[in-house]
């Protein structure tokens, strides 16, 4: 890791540097993308067997290519018993957690017989994308699929890749079957982006994909956006520690280490106010370096995206946190929570040395889906509202109408939209 003083050079510096991990920076991928998508929507089906068969080595037919209860059911019983019931129970957390998102339609009336209200509906399908490959994340699938269930989404589509033997991990089956998604299929990658966004012979077509992926999953969802509606475009992940002279070097460092090993384009840092602190949280990183599994991985992530910024006050640290908006926000100092309360952009604020980070990734029950590279100053985490519509309900007296009849055609005249303002003025020409 880096450390450096805490200036408004270093700050923008490291600003800089992180926002090269943005999706919207692999621009050089965009036209394979493109052409994947282009060729899944003309074709369907066979350029789905034809990407699959080329990137996962295996031979995909319209037979095999959804997960059969008998699949999941085998998953389930092979599965670590133990593991099945933490499963449930972070299961229940994040459905209660959610089910306090829950807003109702609703309508209000006036004396004057206008009517006006909100109808609040899920959407019909949604399409969850659970990445293969390097890692499998069980936990991802509880948090794309709960929401949606809260939300009260009729049919949940997930894919996700396959090994070379056409079998799906084991854990995400399992997930899937607690969770309570609808239907399976084994397709990864772009291709499946585009086979939810469009649909094929196998495969139908969703209203809204989420869940996370490589960058050209991210890219697909990109340019599949507008077709079909997305939870947002991921970066690699991040965490940021806040901390003072207080803070446990020893939890400070493994907590920075268990986003880096995310992978090497993972984010994570500590702003502290402590030297001292900075000096034995790098020495406790080397210890674990040691003998943590994925080191190779976090000492190249820590290597090119690590930082330690020794700021002169906690006010400095907190702008500079405000600044960079953090996926991750973990505040370990003597007070967290009159710190919080200067925290205006983070995806989620973890509160004292009891609270690390995947306390939130598995367990607690609020959504481990954030915003990533900043986004957090204008996006949220997933939630149910992600999965509701809300339409406008509009309805007016003649009396109502009446009322307000030449404000809305002064409105359209001074905006040049003259058959706007007839439509309101042919209810009164008898009157005017």
């Amino acid at each position: 890791m880096k450390t450096i003083q805490l200036t408004a050079k270093t700050q923008k510096d490291l600003l800089d540097s992180l926002l090269k991990r943005s999706p919207n920076h692999y621009g050089q991928y965009e036209s394979v993308v493109s052409e994947m998508i282009a060729r899944v929507r003309e074709e369907g089906d066979q350029a789905v067997f034809d990407y699959t068969k080329q990137f996962d080595r295996w031979e995909i037919t319209a037979d095999n290519i959804r997960v059969t209860q008998a699949e999941i059911q085998e998953a389930f019983d092979a599965a670590d018993a133990e593991f099945i019931e933490v499963m449930r129970r972070s299961a229940a957390n994040i459905t209660a957690f959610h089910q306090k998102q829950l807003r109702s339609s609703w309508i209000d009336t006036r004396e004057d017989g206008s009517l006006l209200g909100q109808r609040i509906l899920p959407i019909a399908v949604s399409g969850v994308y659970v990445p293969g490959g390097k890692a499998a994340y069980p936990s991802s699938v509880l948090m794309n699929v709960i929401p949606a269930k809260v939300a009260g989404v009729g049919r949940i589509i997930m894919t996700t890749p396959a090994g070379a033997d056409g079998k799906v991990n084991p854990g995400t089956l399992a997930a899937a079957k607690i969770a309570g998604v609808d239907e399976i299929y084994k397709v990864g990658g772009a291709q499946a982006i585009a086979a939810m966004a469009y649909g094929t012979e196998s495969i139908p077509k969703v209203d809204k994909i989420t869940g996370p992926g490589n960058i050209f999953v991210a890219l697909a969802k990109k340019a599949c956006f507008g077709y079909v509606s997305i939870d947002s475009i991921a970066g690699p992940s991040e965490i940021l520690v806040l901390a003072d002279e207080t803070a446990n070097p020893r939890y400070v460092a493994a907590d920075l280490l268990s986003q880096a090993e995310h992978d090497e384009l993972a984010s994570a840092i500590l702003i502290t106010t402590s030297r001292e602190l900075a000096a034995a949280v790098e020495q406790q990183i080397e210890g674990f370096l040691q003998e943590l599994s994925r080191a190779d991985i976090i000492r190249k992530s820590l290597e090119h995206y690590g930082y330690i910024l020794i700021a002169e006050s906690m006010d400095a640290a907190v702008e500079a946190a405000n600044a960079i908006a953090s996926e991750h926000l973990e505040i370990l100092t003597q007070n967290p929570y009159e710190v919080m309360t200067k925290i205006k952009n983070a995806g989620a604020i973890f509160l004292g040395e009891y609270s690390s980070e995947p306390l939130g990734d598995y367990y607690a029950g609020p959504n481990h889906i954030l915003p990533t590279n900043g986004t957090a100053k204008f996006f949220s985490p997933l939630n149910v509202d992600d999965f509701m519509k809300k339409t406008s309900i509009i309805s007016y007296s003649r009396e109502a109408l009446e009322r307000a009849h030449h404000d809305i055609e002064l409105f359209a005249g001074k905006e040049g939209l003259t058959a706007h303002a007839n439509s309101i003025h042919v209810r009164f020409e008898e009157t005017d």
